[in-house]
């Protein structure tokens, strides 16, 4: 796939529509990518930028805290309530949150799919198990907020997120003890999330999801089967869920369809559409 990126200017963005949809109807698998803008549409927060994070969490904003400072894990050495009032918060939100209708649009496209469909998401908050998808057919590459992980950690093991909510006191933006523990040591539980400077992640989880997927693109490798790319409010800043999708394009002579609303630049010969998520699947999956 060239590297020269390019984008459908206004004036030809119908017949660039009407084409994305007649790849996506003609494809024989499908590889959904996703990014945060996924669940805008849903209404989880926007973290675009420090402005949007400090939108979200005023008290963090108070303290001046980006993003990237306050996903570390130090915090649950340093300040464990906060720690777990930012997760904890996300915690009860996400699973309280019902994923929009683009959701259910992928899903029933996926099972039209004759050599099947994946779905690699840099999102944390467990959205595509909540709208149906399997979750031997999803990579979280950057983990899950409903798994668990022993902060030193005393050994690899992943335990569920309990299903009782982490009370949050919303003035002091500090979570109630107790706060979560390993079961088997008792030392301080954390996400099993990838965070900025985190040594202590155990990925097994991840790395198992990994391994399913790519032994589904070899088996499409072998089919000659024909690709489409879905890759869906996948930002620069973090450029994972951009890269992946335009590799395995690549790859397997597959054509990526990119939904974005600012960021929709694409390769040569691939379809970059603006449009938020639930939009932008509406038009494409009727």
């Amino acid at each position: 796939m060239s590297a020269a990126l390019c984008h459908v200017p206004a004036m030809d963005a119908a017949p660039a529509w009407a084409a994305a949809a007649a790849c996506i109807q003609s494809a024989e698998a499908l590889l959904i990518t996703a990014g945060a803008g996924m669940g805008v549409d849903s209404g989880l927060p926007d973290f675009r930028g420090p402005e949007g994070f400090w939108r979200a969490y005023p008290a963090i904003a108070r303290r001046g805290l980006r993003f990237e400072e306050m996903a570390n894990p130090v915090w649950f050495a340093r300040e464990p309530q906060l720690a777990w009032a930012f997760y904890g918060h996300r915690l009860n939100l996400y699973r309280t949150t019902r994923p929009h209708a683009g959701f259910g649009r992928l899903l029933a496209l996926a099972a039209t799919k004759p050599a099947g469909s994946f779905v690699f998401t840099s999102n944390v908050d467990g959205q595509f198990q909540q709208a149906g998808f399997p979750a031997d057919r999803l990579v979280e590459c950057h983990g899950s907020i409903r798994h668990f992980q022993c902060t030193e950690p005393c050994s690899d093991a992943l335990f569920a997120a309990p299903p009782t909510p982490i009370a949050v006191d919303p003035d002091t933006f500090l979570a109630a003890a107790p706060l979560p523990r390993c079961p088997h040591c008792d030392a301080a539980a954390r996400p099993n999330i990838l965070m900025f400077g985190d040594p202590a992640w155990r990925p097994h989880r991840t790395e198992a999801q990994h391994e399913r997927l790519r032994d589904w693109l070899g088996g499409l490798k072998n089919q000659r089967a024909k690709l489409v790319v879905v890759e869906v409010g996948a930002g620069n800043a973090i450029p994972t869920v951009r890269r992946t999708p335009e590799a395995i394009a690549r790859q397997l002579s597959g054509t990526l369809i990119r939904i974005n609303p600012r960021d929709w630049e694409v390769p040569s010969g691939h379809y970059g559409l603006a449009a938020g998520a639930e939009e932008g699947l509406a038009r494409l999956i009727p």
